[in-house]
């Protein structure tokens, strides 16, 4: 059994190509989803043309798909297309929806927690020389490379 933890969508996926590799004729890959074996249809074409060269079947769990049958070839073909498709619409949406948010006038990225009040208040607790780094940091609920950051900043406008 081969577990892969990368994307679908890497070039480079460990798992898959130890699993390759790993495949003798007359074995079956067996995948959960065919989305989890190709990057897109051309991708999964040359892996499925490649097992069926090589005489291993395909075989995908919730498609219920077994390449070693026409008809199973057929559904496999089918269902990539729909999955590349599947695909490229949520890339669309994913895309549209980030446009209208810039158009709000929205960024996107994490919230700040140094507002810059709390930026004058660190910089007055590290100039009094009382408190430490990490104690400014606890107090703050950042990183220690965030003060320093933001002291560097002070010191840059400075």
């Amino acid at each position: 059994m081969f577990v892969e933890h990368a994307s679908g969508t890497l070039a480079k996926r460990p798992a898959l190509t130890d699993a390759l590799g790993y495949l003798r004729e007359g074995d079956s890959l067996v995948v959960t989803k065919l989305d989890r074996l190709g990057r897109s249809v051309r991708n999964l074409k040359q892996v499925a043309d490649e097992l069926q060269q090589r005489g291993v079947g395909l075989k995908a769990l919730s498609q219920g798909i077994d390449t070693t049958t026409p008809g199973g070839r057929l559904f496999f073909h089918m269902l990539a297309a729909i999955a590349e498709f599947e695909h490229d619409l949520i890339v669309e949406r994913t895309h549209d929806g980030l446009a209208a948010a810039r158009a709000r006038g929205r960024k996107g990225g994490p919230k700040f927690k140094m507002t810059p009040t709390k930026i004058r208040q660190a910089r007055a607790m590290y100039d009094e020389g009382g408190h430490t780094v990490q104690e400014i940091a606890d107090t703050f609920e950042v990183s220690r490379p965030t003060i320093y950051r933001h002291l560097a900043e002070h010191v840059e406008r400075a």
